[in-house]
């Protein structure tokens, strides 16, 4: 094997994200044959022993890639503490260790997660640089004028930066007593915490349900709430494509 960056090993080994261990390595908490690591340092896993916390950390001998559907109500974290029920508590037991979800979804958003153990994919997935592109269905309060809706197009400045363009689609308009609701179709190249509930928000028709429908090609209407299901291997190369297209085209200027 060749001598990788730690971050991205200890990342490989299900410990932390990549960016989560520079911080474990900075702290000292990792060694390399017997001595502490030091920031961007590389090692090669097959010859090397490279510990955390003391312990020698292993790499699995192959990935694994899950779709969930997540439920309203559930968290996308490992634990909370506040007892509120997680992505985990979906997953079988044995099946949890290593195991990280790509990407959030909040709290009272529902739809379509992917979980890996598999650093590399996830970043390639959730980073903005890649742009993966999520569709979102979105029910907001009444019927949000044109003009309004062009501007949710165009981003909005969330936490002082200014977001990515967005395709935004009318799919109905539903009534239910006095409730008069929309129903959009959205799609993100770069997806912002809460991003979609503060769009329109910000134009006056609060979000009334939201979902997550498809993540680059990726998609299924079948897969029932709280439920899992392992990827295909065609899907996990259809994904890693997407995320590669959408880096070309971003280094080309193309949208």
């Amino acid at each position: 094997m060749v001598a990788e960056r730690l971050q991205k090993l200890l990342s490989r080994a299900g410990i932390a994200s990549r960016r989560q261990a520079e911080s474990l390595i900075a702290s000292g908490r990792v060694t390399v044959n017997g001595r502490v690591a030091t920031l961007g340092e590389s090692a090669d896993a097959s010859t090397d022993v490279i510990k955390f916390d003391g312990k020698r950390i292993k790499l699995p001998t192959r990935f694994r890639y899950y779709l969930m559907h997540k439920p309203s109500g559930v968290l996308t974290t490992r634990q909370d503490p506040k007892g509120r029920p997680t992505v985990f508590d979906l997953l079988p037991p044995a099946e949890r260790r290593g195991l990280k979800p790509v990407g959030r979804l909040d709290y009272q958003t529902e739809g379509l997660l992917l979980l890996t153990d598999d650093g590399d994919f996830a970043q390639h997935i959730a980073h903005p640089r890649y742009g993966c592109r999520k569709t979102y269905e979105v029910k907001v309060k009444g019927h949000p004028a044109e003009r309004d809706v062009e501007r949710l197009r165009r981003g909005i400045v969330l936490a002082g930066r200014r977001t990515a363009p967005a395709t935004i689609e009318f799919l109905r308009r539903t009534e239910s007593r006095d409730k008069a609701n929309s129903w959009w179709r959205v799609e993100l190249a770069e997806g912002r915490s809460r991003q979609i509930r503060e769009m329109f928000q910000r134009v006056g028709h609060p979000v009334r349900k939201l979902r997550r429908v498809a993540i680059g090609g990726l998609a299924d209407s079948k897969l029932p709430r709280g439920a899992v299901r392992a990827l295909t291997g065609r899907e996990v190369a259809g994904l890693r494509k997407a995320g590669a297209s959408s880096e070309t085209r971003r280094r080309k200027g193309v949208r």
